[in-house]
């Protein structure tokens, strides 16, 4: 059902653990020509590409892509109060963790009169993406819209896909929480040409471009990001989820296999990958997936996703050897289920979100923990974040000198200016010290 890899009797070198690491057989560039292709088409054609791709891919063609406001009305008086009450709690502890991520201004005395101050800057206008194809997300509005607001981005539009199910509506949980966020700009519009949309802007239905955007999706989203990354910003090329857990014997089989599952229901490539030194816990594990696998809701998915090529139950020699291997993992979800999970933590470097001891499952992170569940995948946590306040900030610096600060370093500038040949550079410092 799911692979075992035996890393045991010997360290591997960095790149003999990258080659280890299992991963899913996606290739974001061979999606680029398709995405392409849609991209070019929402350009060339505006809402009537739009449509029409929302006719062909999601089996539906939505009565207008702007969503009408009493659409957003109607969803938020249907919304079921339970639902209600966990987004509002959601939004709430989102917001206290996303208000820790926006920095101060620092400004720092190099001399007298001569400063310099560290500024954080909201972009101005951004585009969210929630996608909408084997599970709806509304708490993906939430991780997307929360932090955003928090940085002070003035103007924020969010795209869905229409649903068959709804007549071509927005999923209406969707078009709820969005209106408990104050957010009226809407489109029923998903996938690469939705991202097009964001990028270029479509002036036929009043969408202006944005400066970034944000969000999940599938491998033509994670490539159309790509296309028109330089456009406008991204945050990542997200694709399909992964876990990975670091545990030893002293782990509750049943929930480290519970979690993997948990994870496992997303999609048919997402990533569920166990690193233990304990051979009798791995086989323990093992036959829990077996178990939950065949009863729960997703079956076929789940059993699709732990027997795939991503997922596995790697045996290490040790809990250092585990660390080392999730470090070249980088897991988006890492879960540390060990006798003392802090000492694993110390030796982690690379992961999206980390999640420690055996009451942190990353369901909780998922929805009600306060963390972000936008996530880099695929190994990006290796040198990215994830979705977070900062995202939508750009540190900018202020530069303010008098002019005697200025003469005081005169003799530096022109002295580089001349070795570098730009002699124009000290120039312009030097006229400014020339009498009258």
């Amino acid at each position: 059902m799911i692979q075992t890899i035996d890393l045991r009797g010997g360290r591997l070198s960095p790149a003999q653990l990258l080659a280890a690491v299992p991963r899913a057989r996606t290739d974001v560039a061979a999606a680029s020509d398709t995405a392409a292709d849609l991209i070019d088409d929402v350009r060339a054609r505006g809402e009537a590409a739009l449509l029409d791709q929302a006719e062909r891919l999601d089996r539906v063609r939505p009565g207008s892509v702007r969503v009408p406001a009493g659409d957003i009305a109607e969803a938020l008086a249907g919304l079921a109060p339970a639902v209600r009450a966990a987004i509002e709690e959601t939004i709430r502890r989102v917001r206290l963790a996303s208000e820790a991520q926006v920095p101060p201004p620092v400004t720092t005395l190099l001399a007298d009169g001569a400063q310099i101050t560290q500024r954080w800057q909201p972009v101005d206008r951004v585009g969210l993406y929630v996608p909408g194809g084997k599970a709806v997300y509304p708490s993906s509005v939430v991780m997307n819209v929360v932090p955003a607001q928090v940085a002070g981005v003035r103007s924020i539009a969010l795209a869905s896909p229409p649903q068959a199910e709804f007549g071509g509506r927005v999923h209406p949980t969707i078009l709820a929480v969005a209106a408990i966020l104050g957010i009226d700009e809407i489109y029923a519009m998903g996938g690469a040409g939705a991202i097009g949309a964001f990028a270029y802007g479509v002036e036929d239905i009043g969408l202006d471009p944005v400066q970034l955007v944000t969000g999940p999706g599938n491998v033509y989203v994670a490539a159309a990001k790509r296309l028109v990354r330089g456009q406008t910003g991204i945050d990542s090329e997200a694709g399909p989820t992964d876990i990975l857990v670091i545990a030893d014997d002293s782990a509750d089989p049943l929930l480290v296999a519970a979690d993997l599952v948990s994870q496992a229901e997303h999609d048919e490539l997402a990533a569920a990958v166990l690193v233990t030194d304990s051979v009798a816990l791995a086989r323990e594990v093992e036959t829990r997936l077996r178990a939950l696998a065949s009863t729960t809701t997703h079956s076929a998915r789940v059993t699709a996703a732990l027997g795939g090529t991503q997922s596995a139950l790697v045996l290490v020699d040790d809990l250092a050897a585990a660390a080392e291997f999730s470090n070249a993992f980088g897991p988006e979800h890492l879960e540390i289920q060990t006798r003392e999970p802090g000492s694993v933590l110390a030796t982690i470097q690379n992961a999206g979100a980390i999640f420690l001891g055996p009451h942190s499952p990353v369901s909780l992170g998922d929805y009600a923990a306060g963390s972000n569940h936008v996530l880099p995948t695929g190994g990006q946590a290796r040198f990215s974040s994830g979705l977070g306040a900062y995202t939508f900030l750009r540190p900018q610096q202020v530069v303010h000198y008098s002019r005697t600060a200025l003469k005081a370093v005169a003799h530096h500038i022109a002295a580089l200016s001349d070795a570098e040949a730009l002699p124009a550079h000290g120039d312009a410092v030097t006229a400014r010290f020339r009498a009258l």
